[in-house]
């Protein structure tokens, strides 16, 4: 949530900035500072009425015991219309206040400066590319293909269970994806990033405060038979961010760096066609998360780090992957700056997204109340990044494509000590 001094102070910067997200923000910027400037002159008069009214109480108070009962008795009737004054202006104010929340919630960050103008997914910068494409022999078949070959995935099973987008990894399939979950989170912690082990439900406060709700709330599984109702989470950095909710921590004890693994569901509304096939979209998936709390003054090189991060996977899997810079129009709600890495399919032709690594600036830490304390006692917003490293089901769904042979798939030499076997067949 963008705060409100920045807002005031950088009118003209916040909707230049919006505009990247192809947002007219004109009237939503105005209409915050007018709220804004509202709930303080009620905040203003309601303090003037509760120091007046204790002042009096103290007058009072001196009256009764110097027996001036009748004087006392005078101004305790005043009292009474200052505490009906305070309580109007109390109401009102809360007004004000949930008002101008409620239209915060739904005004994105501010794009970084790099950031480029666009509207969709094809104005994003390509800015690396690494790993040569195989050729793939003649017959050569995409990964639901060769699931069902090798009998290693099946969807129609998971169709049977749940419903479509709920597959069931079976024998080396399972292995070779519970050991992709064991390596990505041993490179994690090899990095310096605490494992932490987090629920799988949210309430609605941690929803709130990195920023899901109200943005994605048609996105999320919700559990409303209990009370309060509960979401299953769409991302491990749901639960794990919210760790730091409410903290003050001392600047020397950044940065706090946390690795999770979490199955991750998502409605995924509106997803249909050729290009969601197989593990290309799924309601539920596994997912390895690193996210970082960091000094502001360290973000954007923590930022690069964690980007240096997944290319040292990737090129241990030893998979053709590129890096975008998203524009603004595909950047996400919470984000500053994100950077999409995807790897290249060559059974299907096509790139697959499978981790962002995102900047949040103080964004979320203004939800979540997160902030740093400096040497001086100093107190401001900590910047929040989160990245995956990695989403499993299209890495599984590149290394299934992209290692097939005639005979069988090839296992990535990295993985065999976690698979315990070589080749699919």
């Amino acid at each position: 949530m963008l705060q409100v001094p920045f807002i005031r102070e950088n009118k003209d910067l916040v909707i230049s900035r919006l505009a990247i997200r192809n947002i007219d923000a004109t009237s939503m910027i105005e209409e915050v500072i007018s709220l804004d400037e509202t709930r303080r002159a009620l905040q203003t008069n309601l303090d003037a009425v509760l120091a007046e009214s204790n002042t009096i109480s103290k007058e009072i108070g001196i009256l009764f015991k110097s027996g001036q009962a009748e004087k006392a008795n005078a101004l305790k009737a005043k009292t009474s219309d200052l505490k009906e004054d305070s309580k109007d202006l109390n109401e009102q104010l809360n007004t004000a206040t949930e008002a101008l929340n409620q239209l915060l919630y739904t005004i994105p960050n501010i794009p970084h400066s790099s950031v480029p103008k666009g509207n969709s997914e094809d104005d994003n910068e390509e800015v690396y590319k690494e790993g040569d494409v195989p050729k793939l022999f003649e017959g050569a078949l995409p990964h639901w293909e060769l699931a069902k070959k090798y009998d290693i995935i099946d969807f129609e099973l998971g169709n049977k269970i749940t419903g479509a987008g709920f597959p069931v990894y079976k024998g080396k399939g399972a292995r070779l994806q519970r050991a992709l979950i064991a390596y990505f989170l041993d490179k994690n912690t090899a990095a310096g990033y605490e494992e932490v082990q987090v629920p799988h439900l949210v309430n609605e406060a941690s929803a709130l405060a990195t920023g899901q709700l109200p943005d994605k709330d048609g996105q999320m599984y919700h559990a409303t038979n209990v009370n309060p109702s509960l979401y299953l989470i769409p991302t491990g950095e749901v639960p794990a961010t919210n760790i730091f909710r409410n903290d003050l921590i001392d600047e020397k004890d950044l940065p706090k760096s946390l690795t999770t693994y979490t199955p991750c569901f998502r409605v995924e509304a509106g997803s249909y066609g050729a290009h969601v096939r197989g593990l290309n979209r799924l309601h539920q998936f596994d997912k390895v998360e690193i996210l970082r709390v960091e000094h502001p003054d360290n973000s954007y090189k923590a930022l690069d780090g964690m980007v240096d991060h997944v290319k040292d996977i990737l090129k241990e899997l030893n998979l053709p992957y590129r890096i975008l810079r998203l524009c603004g129009g595909d950047t996400g709600f919470t984000a500053a700056l994100t950077y999409d890495f995807e790897v290249f399919s060559t059974a299907q032709d096509r790139w697959l997204e499978i981790s962002s690594v995102s900047n949040f600036e103080t964004f979320q830490a203004n939800r979540l109340k997160l902030r740093v304390k400096d040497k001086d006692g100093k107190k401001q917003l900590a910047h929040t990044l989160n990245g995956s490293s990695l989403a499993l089901p299209r890495v599984l769904a590149g290394i299934l494509e992209n290692y097939q042979t005639e005979d069988g798939i090839k296992i990535p030499e990295v993985l065999v000590p976690y698979t315990g076997f070589e080749f699919i067949n």
